[in-house]
């Protein structure tokens, strides 16, 4: 024996209506947070480039929600993080391609801990969020292949298939 329902045809149509209107306003609503949330940790300002040089890892990076901020810059080589530090050496050339209002966003890392080989380099810029109780890495660029010989010397490898038309080989992002 079936129950009978108490709803009649035309008011099970309302009920499924609203119940399809307040699931598609939850998704809006679910989507937004995320969004705002997202670029709150990750804000989408950060740009950079990175070269590798025969002694070192050197690039740029930029907040361009606040230009004149130095950038803390973390290098990870294979994954692991190697070094650390403010972008504040002088690159010309940022200032003239206008990434930034002033040149002083450069940054070198020196004297790398790294065995002789192939290795992957990755540039991240530091965010914390204005109580710096919340800190994001957001990459710079693309990662970077490069090898270590016996010397100790650095040479990039290309293996993107592109073009290569940055000064010292790297990329834009």
């Amino acid at each position: 024996m079936t129950p009978k329902s108490n709803l009649s045809n035309a008011a099970s149509g309302k009920l499924a209506r609203l119940l399809i209107a307040k699931s598609i306003a939850e998704t809006l609503l679910v989507g937004t947070i995320a969004v705002v949330v997202f670029l709150t940790l990750f804000p989408p300002s950060f740009r950079g480039w990175g070269e590798v040089t025969s002694n070192s890892i050197a690039g740029w990076a930029v907040n361009q929600a606040a230009p004149w901020e130095r950038v803390e810059v973390q290098l990870f080589i294979d994954g692991h993080c190697v070094a650390s530090a403010i972008a504040n050496l002088s690159r010309p050339d940022v200032r003239a391609a206008g990434w930034a209002p002033d040149e002083w966003h450069g940054y070198r890392f020196s004297s790398l801990p790294v065995a002789p080989g192939m290795h992957v380099a990755q540039a991240y810029a530091l965010h914390s969020n204005e109580a710096g109780t919340r800190r994001t890495l957001q990459l710079l660029g693309d990662p970077f292949l490069f090898s270590v010989d016996q010397t100790g010397a650095f040479e990039r490898i290309d293996i993107s298939g592109k073009p290569d038309l940055s000064p010292g080989g790297g990329w834009i992002r």
